[in-house]
């Protein structure tokens, strides 16, 4: 596998790649992982999987979280490695992992599958901000076009982003698996200790939003909705938990609309337990991202019983079903504040929401989803010879490299 991306950089690629590698080994598919180097990241991450070969990186313009892996540290490792070694690429990414990774197996008579992780028709704008949002839609859809005839088969998280895809002109073969979610590892945490460590009382009505803080997440229109939210509930609190671009801008924003005492920024959390404290905190999840190929984070908080009022835009359309777990609002401060104090207020819906969520979840586990990625592996390689002598090549890279025991 290779990707642009991996923790300790904390995102839903990451968690996404992950969960998978940890679910492939169960099924006896050994993988190896290239990624990127966060030396001198202010986030400490503790390396335990010898499958994992860091790559020298440096920092992204315009988005200091990220690394710009070397393209001649990923042509390295990846000649390190045994030709023979591996049955299949699977690059995460669009940068230099995947054009590294397309370089390499064609080189190397592999075939090539691409998670398709992050809609960049709607990202991409956010992070070069010189040019016209018209102009950045129409490039990120031509390198769409352009990378997917590179491989030789997609993986998309949900089935709005696939028909997204096709309508851009993307023809390769695509098979619709989302990420799973490690339900057992949700079990057990305590929403008590989030709310003393913060002083949050256990009668003070509390909605919660974990993601990183990016300018497409869209958690500006969250801000907008808690003021309309406080006309209501006036000592209601909004936990934000995470950490990125956009946070010095959300707390301005929040302190220009004095929701100071309504709003508690609490940063990164650790997945090994602070997180899940922090998600059972909440009598209820907000969100309202128009850019998420699935959203993950909507079915970790379904997980942990607590009721979601949401958007349904791209790939939450696929995981949302209004009344099971969640509600769906409009991206409407009238409409979404409105169902937010539904579940606040009405003790009864909000406890069945909340079972109805954690039954839900129960259908996205990791271990079928990744087994269907498995058996998607198998199909790519008993109808594919690897490489087409044809496909044009670029100068990019990040992938993951697959093969049986």
């Amino acid at each position: 596998m290779i990707s642009d991306v991996f923790f300790p950089r904390v995102n839903g690629v990451s968690t996404s790649i992950e969960t998978l590698r940890k679910e492939l080994h169960k099924l006896d598919i050994e993988t190896v992982l290239v990624a990127p180097d966060y030396t001198g990241s202010k986030k400490t991450y503790l390396e335990k999987d010898t499958g994992i070969t860091r790559v020298p990186s440096r920092k992204v313009p315009f988005d200091p979280e990220d690394r710009l892996m070397s393209t001649r540290g990923v042509c390295q490792a990846l000649e390190n490695f045994g030709k023979s070694q591996f049955d299949l690429v699977h690059i995460h990414t669009p940068f230099v992992a995947h054009y590294s990774g397309v370089k390499w197996a064609r080189q190397s008579g592999l075939p090539t599958v691409e998670t398709y992780h992050t809609f960049f028709e709607e990202y991409l704008y956010h992070y070069i901000p010189l040019l016209p949002k018209s102009w950045s839609k129409f490039l990120a859809r031509r390198l769409t076009v352009s990378q997917c005839k590179k491989v030789s088969s997609l993986i998309v998280p949900s089935s709005p982003m696939l028909k997204t895809i096709r309508d851009y002109g993307v023809s390769c073969p695509a098979e619709t698996i989302p990420t799973g979610i490690e339900a057992p590892n949700l079990i057990g945490n305590n929403s008590g200790i989030f709310r003393r460590r913060f002083g949050i009382s256990q009668q003070q009505p509390v909605v919660v939003h974990v993601g990183r803080l990016a300018f497409e997440k869209n958690i500006f229109f969250l801000i907008d909705m808690l003021q309309r939210l406080v006309e209501d509930i006036p000592n209601v609190i909004m936990v934000i938990a995470g950490e990125g671009p956009a946070t010095k801008a959300l707390k301005s924003r929040v302190e220009c609309l004095g929701l100071t005492q309504n709003v508690l920024f609490v940063g990164y959390l650790s997945r090994n337990d602070d997180l899940w404290d922090c998600f059972r905190a909440g009598d209820a999840f907000v969100f309202a991202s128009r850019t998420e190929t699935q959203g993950l984070v909507l079915l970790e908080a379904m997980a942990l019983g607590v009721p979601v009022v949401s958007t349904a835009v791209m790939g939450t359309r696929d995981v949302l079903q209004d009344g099971l777990g969640c509600l769906v609002a409009d991206e409407d401060v009238a409409d979404f504040s409105s169902k937010v104090t539904q579940v606040l207020t009405d003790r009864i819906l909000r406890a069945r929401l909340g079972e109805q969520g954690k039954r839900y979840a129960r259908r996205w586990s990791a271990s079928e989803m990744s087994a269907r990625v498995a058996d998607y592996y198998d199909d790519i390689l008993s109808s594919t010879d690897g490489f087409d002598e044809e496909q044009e090549l670029s100068v990019f890279p990040t992938a993951e490299a697959v093969t049986r025991k």
